[in-house]
């Protein structure tokens, strides 16, 4: 019961936090991603390094915030116009010469492996930096301006996945969906999770004023997508020998316990905007 307390009240802190800078500003949704960003990337690699491997961290991090740097700054109203300028040329040159200097610093670090420190490296940059970069585009991909009640909604239907997805999955869960990785999902647990997202997307699009079709398919796909991400993380962390990524968030665990539905089906869902909505 004390745990289910801790979990409850810091769920409603966090959700409250994320909701919150999303709404304010542009500068609060974006410093919302950078921390993200830093903190999924700064877990990940933790766990990379506990599966014997040793990516290089600092410049994995430092190629992943100036890649979230150029996506955000080219959306942002106010910095739009330095990216027209020298700004754009000089922080897209260093993410490219970031990627090849992985492979010159594997000359002096002398691991047994090289190959495997620039791929630990790189998939740190792929599977946290670039969803996270992606997500700057999703308050303006279906509306002319840039519209913050978007992303709730699309944060909100991910979060109703999760709790419709536990609630059935406790109530009548038989069938194990993933038993490898996660004993406790069932396929009981996975359509009720998607009935849930499909349910808060219709109720998105009549708070947006967007199509029911068009919103009831983005919570099909982030529902989906997002428990593949909630697997994938579920994958990394029995390859580290480890119940939690982290320990930021009372009763949740870490950045990425919390967030790798969001993060792995950000791709996705920016691609069906794109193309749908």
């Amino acid at each position: 019961m004390k745990n289910l307390l801790v979990r409850t009240l810091s769920g409603v802190v966090l959700a409250v936090a994320v909701i919150g800078a999303t709404l304010w500003s542009q500068w609060s949704y974006g410093a919302l991603l950078l921390l993200l960003l830093v903190g999924c990337m700064h877990e990940f690699y933790r766990l990379a390094s506990r599966c014997d491997q040793r990516p290089q961290r600092l410049l994995g991090m430092a190629t992943g915030i100036v890649l979230f740097a150029i996506n955000f700054m080219a959306v942002c109203r106010e910095t739009a116009g330095l990216m027209r300028g020298g700004l754009l040329t000089a922080l897209t040159a260093f993410v490219l010469l970031a990627l090849s200097l992985m492979f010159v610093c594997e000359l002096f670090r002398r691991e047994g492996n090289p190959a495997a420190g620039v791929g630990v490296t790189l998939a740190g940059v792929v599977y946290v930096a670039l969803p996270v970069s992606l997500m700057c585009y999703i308050p303006q991909l279906s509306t002319p301006e840039w519209n913050p009640r978007v992303t709730v909604a699309y944060i909100a239907i991910i979060w109703a996945n999760d709790v419709f997805a536990y609630l059935v999955g406790m109530s009548v869960g038989r069938h194990p969906l993933f038993p490898r990785l996660s004993p406790k999902k069932s396929w009981e647990g996975f359509f009720g999770g998607v009935a849930g997202a499909v349910v808060a997307g219709l109720v998105a699009a009549r708070l947006t004023g967007g199509s029911e079709w068009a919103w009831a398919g983005l919570a099909a796909v982030a529902s989906a997508t997002g428990v593949l991400g909630d697997l994938a993380e579920s994958m990394f962390k029995r390859a580290a020998g480890v119940k939690d990524s982290g320990r930021i968030i009372p009763g949740h665990g870490g950045w990425l316990d919390r967030f790798d539905a969001l993060i792995l089906s950000a791709p996705f869902v920016f691609v069906y905007m794109l193309y749908v909505m």
